[in-house]
């Protein structure tokens, strides 16, 4: 079983078809019994995302609550969910002051070190973060093992 922290932008290719989506689908699929982590904002930023694209008129009103439905059943039942924290905010600020990343992919960002160093002191594996945003996965690299589904 391998783990993985997946950050909004490799999240949403689950469930709208763009570069990427086999290999994330191929990932998060539950018959491969791999560790998904996200943070308890991407449930927002997902939700957000399509909302958007309804709107734009890329996917229709139906297809969009399908879409949805899924999501959410998928974030209550199939993604082990990081907690957004004081401890965990003060970290994101921090990165975000470092690297200039914008709020959320610093949230992001600490959520996956967060739990890579949980992670590493009870001498388990560390996990790898699936992200497509450039910004995100350029401060990442400094310490996390990187995967970007544009990649792929």
């Amino acid at each position: 079983m391998a783990l993985y922290f997946f950050d909004s932008s490799a999240l949403i290719k689950r469930y709208v078809s763009e570069t990427g989506t086999p290999w994330v689908i191929g990932l998060t699929d539950p018959a491969n019994v791999h560790g998904i982590y996200i943070a308890r904002i991407a449930g927002a930023e997902v939700v957000s995302a399509l909302t958007r694209r309804q709107r734009g008129g890329s996917i229709t009103m139906a297809d969009l609550a399908l879409t949805l439905a899924d999501f959410r059943q998928d974030f209550t039942n199939g993604y082990r969910i990081i907690e957004i924290t004081e401890s965990l905010i003060a970290r994101a600020m921090s990165l975000a002051e470092s690297h200039a990343l914008r709020g959320y992919d610093a949230v992001q960002l600490a959520a996956a070190t967060a739990l890579q160093e949980e992670r590493l002191l009870l001498g388990l594996p560390a996990p790898a973060l699936i992200s497509a945003d450039i910004s995100l996965n350029t401060a990442a690299a400094e310490g996390l093992s990187v995967e970007d589904p544009n990649n792929h």
